[in-house]
């Protein structure tokens, strides 16, 4: 059976780089997004409501039905936690993209991640609430040096505050909903997951790409990246493996690794999606489309084809 594809946040850095595989491969595929998309994005998208609103899973099933959907990729970070819950609304027939619930919402707070993680024996940063410490120095002396200010549930970079010291901060009137992690200065890595085996049996593994520039220097969305070559940064792709089994999520899994001063990978945050890097691993979406028993897309011979190389860790 051929799929007929729907992207979610088609407009976005990680729903356009799904969209433009698919098309390469020949695999009708439609869009949606909050907005509208100027033309020329070479799918059609139909705006949607965002996740905050009640009627957005109603609007994605009716979209679904009318058009023929069989395979829903979602690949935006706020609505992963509604479509998890309520996958099963779209019927047998249509398949998900999506881990199961209790995970996936592990995966979209990132003081529930880093309190699976730690318990797991994964290594993250040494994290708090603002709530935990008088003040920024207070944070600071507690943490052992620069702190990481973000929300528990963001993407993107969205409302990331670096503190060392050499600025004011108004501590109590940071917003509500933040996390306070260890600055990590090292390389950064974004390691791409295939979980747990798909239906159609390909075990999982890892693809390791580096972040050679950021959109804010020292944070942010990768600008640039690089594949890691075979061998090369396999410490990075096994604590991000070992992060996604603890978090027990499958299918393709975004991960966010920094090196410490003394070359230790940490995990500073899991998303439980495509990635916005997915291009440089074309062997995970091959992993989804396998089940849809389409010979040419087999991954292994994609990876032998194009001498792709992962990781793979069993």
């Amino acid at each position: 059976m051929k799929p007929r594809v729907l992207v979610t946040g088609a407009g976005g850095p990680a729903g356009r780089a799904i969209a433009a595989q698919l098309k390469a491969r020949g695999i009708p595929v439609l869009g949606t997004d909050i907005r509208e998309l100027p033309a020329g994005s070479g799918i059609t998208v139909v705006p949607v409501p965002p996740a905050s609103d009640p009627d957005m899973v109603s609007a994605l099933r009716r979209l679904v039905v009318q058009e023929g959907i069989n395979l829903v990729i979602p690949t935006v970070s706020d609505e992963l936690p509604q479509l998890a819950a309520f996958r099963s609304a779209f019927g047998p027939d249509v398949r998900v993209i999506i881990g199961d619930a209790g995970p996936v919402a592990l995966a979209n707070d990132k003081l529930f991640t880093a309190w699976q993680l730690h318990a797991a024996g994964v290594p993250v940063p040494r994290f708090g609430v603002p709530g935990d410490f008088a003040d920024a120095g207070a944070a600071m002396a507690a943490l052992g040096g620069p702190v990481v200010v973000k929300p528990r549930v963001s993407r993107g970079g969205r409302g990331v505050l670096v503190i060392d010291g050499s600025e004011n901060v108004d501590w109590h009137r940071l917003p509500e909903g933040q996390i306070v992690q260890e600055f990590i200065p090292g390389a950064e890595y974004g390691p791409m997951v295939f979980g747990t085996p798909a239906s159609s049996g390909t075990a999982p593994f890892v693809v390791v790409v580096e972040k050679t520039e950021l959109a804010q220097g020292i944070v942010g969305n990768a600008v640039t990246t690089r594949r890691a070559e075979a061998g090369e940064a396999s410490d990075a792709g096994n604590v991000a493996m070992d992060a996604v089994r603890a978090l027990g999520l499958t299918g393709p899994v975004d991960v966010d690794v920094r090196r410490r001063a003394d070359g230790t990978p940490v995990v500073l945050e899991v998303n439980a999606r495509f990635g916005a890097n997915s291009a440089r691993a074309p062997e995970l979406l091959d992993a989804v489309l396998a089940s849809f028993d389409l010979p040419s897309f087999n991954p292994g011979s994609f990876r032998q084809s194009t001498g792709v190389y992962a990781h793979v860790l069993v």
